[in-house]
């Protein structure tokens, strides 16, 4: 005969379990390597940005020290921003067991970003200082607000 106690028990423990298993995995969305620039929970995104915009321009702040502006590779395409570069890895004069501790990785990335506007492609230019790269790009101008005047009715 059938035991409806155990069976609600029984899913009760499978339903615990599963709730376990996902929040686990919440944390790790991303998957954590050892290449992560920022280990934590998970990855975080690289570089690290800041965007905020004024009536004719989009301005992007990316933190990214210790790059060869020469490695970076930023494009727009489809009010899609992308970055794409490489860190250096560790000087090669100095042996790896040479290091008592080694905090900062390096390797390849890629970052991209939703704009949400429409960029003009002929006002966009990036520049790379003080461990910043600093990127505008100029609204077009359909995409700019237009004040839209009101005919009275009267």
């Amino acid at each position: 005969m059938f035991n409806r106690t155990n069976f609600f028990k029984e899913m009760d423990e499978l339903r615990r379990f599963l709730d376990q298993m996902f929040q686990a995995s919440a944390f790790s969305r991303q998957p954590v390597s050892r290449f992560a620039f920022l280990p934590g929970l998970s990855a975080r995104h690289y570089p690290l940005i800041n965007i905020f915009d004024d009536k004719d321009k989009l301005f992007i702040e990316c933190l990214a020290p210790g790059l060869d502006p020469k490695e970076l590779d930023v494009t727009v395409e489809n009010n899609q921003l992308t970055i794409r570069g490489e860190k250096n890895s560790r000087p090669k004069n100095i042996a790896p067991e040479a290091y008592h501790r080694s905090e900062r990785e390096a390797g390849k990335f890629v970052r991209s970003i939703e704009i949400g506007c429409d960029i003009d492609p002929d006002k966009i230019s990036a520049e790379y200082k003080h461990g910043l790269l600093l990127i505008t790009l100029g609204k077009s101008e359909k995409s700019k607000p237009r004040r839209i005047q009101i005919a009275s009715g009267k």
